[in-house]
Order: C-alpha cells, then structure tokens, then sequence
C-alpha cells in the first residue's frame, strides 16, 4: 500500500501568512505543518509516499524534505498540481504513482493523536472499496458530514446548514485502485473543484464504503483557529510525553 499527501492549494484563508509560503509549511509548534501527515504515514506502516503540492512555493517542499530519510523513508516522491482544481482532481495525479495497488491518501493539513495502523492494516486484508475515518465533532457544518444508518454510511453531506449527523470526515481515505476511473468521470462542484466527497459518495451508491471511528483528537489547521488548536493540542502532547 502506498501513501499520498495532498499539500496543494494556496491557502488563502491564512493570508497574510501564506502571502510568501505553501500553508503545509507554515509551523506546527515545533514542526512544520507537512511533517505530521508524513508521520501518520510512516508509523502506519507506509514505505512509498508521494506528495502532491502546487502555486509558487512547490520547491520549497524538496528543500525541506529532500529524499525523506528524516522520516526513515529510502524515497520521497513529488508532483506538481496546477491551480485549485479540488482535492480529488489532485488525487488524479498519484495514478501513476499507485500503480495499480490501494492507497491510503492524508490531507496535508491534518494532525491526529493516534496511530491509524490498525485500521490501515484491517483495509490491507481486503483491499476492495473505500475507507474512511470519521470524528464527531462540535462543529460539523465545516466538513463534509457522514449520515449514518445502523453499521452503514448511507451518503456525506460537503458543508450541510443543517448536519445529519455530528460525525464528520477526516482528511484519511484508504482506496483501491479503482479510485482513479471514478476520478475522472467527476463534474466540478459548485466551487469549481472535483470534490473528494463525490467520489465517496461513489464509493457509497456503490456499497463499497467502509468505515471507523478515528481515536484520539483530530483537526485540520486551514483556518486561523484550527491552526491555533493544532498548535496547542501538539504541544500539550508533546509536553506530556516529554
């Protein structure tokens, strides 16, 4: 299974911080914010990782990361996606990467607690479908909501005014490979982009969408107060384990 790290975008609701640098850079307390998702990654068992980044400041990714020995990698892979075509039109660049073998994709902006291993190793018994990590929480209108009915996600609901559910998606999504024809055959959104929750919502109709609840906190760090957290809940960690 091979991992993808989505870190494309221009990050405009940072700006003025992002006015000169890729928001996945900016600092986590003592990391840059790209370091965490390739973390999740390797303590998942992941060897082969692709980042997929984009706008002005691409380079600075190698510049940072190099070859991805820091992280015990032999090798770290990258692309380029031009403009903000939505999160699934930058998953279409990892095909030729994936090659035919499931992935497990992590938005770059997102910072968990917990270690995924057991729920990637379960999805690596039967690679078939889709996976996702779901976490309840207070705000769910901001994220693309899960409807669930009994043991089933019935549909994912991107940024509803009125949530079916407080459960909401994570930026983890384990695919086979058959993610990259449903890909293509997207519509952009009403925002112009290929929404990653169309090609869920795929996985769905089709009744091929599984799923588990993510342990631990979670959050994503694309906003100024969802940056702030993330900088309090990692260093509250990392004080206590220290």
């Amino acid at each position: 299974m091979k991992g993808v790290v989505l870190a494309g975008g221009l990050g405009s609701r940072l700006l003025p911080l992002t006015k000169v640098t890729n928001k996945h850079l900016l600092p986590v307390y003592n990391k840059p914010m790209i370091y965490y998702p390739i973390e999740t990654l390797v303590r998942a068992g992941i060897e082969e990782i692709l980042i997929v980044t984009g706008g002005n400041n691409a380079g600075e990714f190698l510049r940072l990361l190099g070859n991805g020995r820091e992280f015990g990698l032999k090798h770290l892979n990258y692309t380029y996606q031009e403009g903000e075509g939505g999160i699934a039109d930058a998953l279409k660049l990892a095909e030729f990467f994936a090659d035919d073998t499931p992935i497990l994709v992590i938005l770059g902006d997102n910072i968990i607690e917990s270690d995924i291993r057991p729920a990637v190793d379960a999805f690596k018994q039967n690679p078939v479908g889709a996976k996702i990590l779901i976490k309840e929480v207070p705000d769910p209108g901001r994220f693309g909501v899960a409807e669930i009915l009994g043991d089933r996600i019935v549909g994912i609901e991107e940024k509803p005014e009125n949530p079916k559910s407080s459960f909401v998606v994570t930026g983890i999504y384990m695919y086979d490979s058959k993610v990259f024809e449903i890909a293509k055959t997207l519509k952009p959104s009403s925002r112009g982009e290929l929404e990653i929750t169309d090609v869920n919502n795929h996985y769905i109709r089709a009744g091929h969408m599984h799923f588990e609840i993510l342990e631990g906190w979670w959050t994503d760090a694309g906003t100024f107060e969802s940056l702030f957290r993330a900088n309090r809940l990692v260093a509250e960690k990392w004080i206590t384990e220290v």
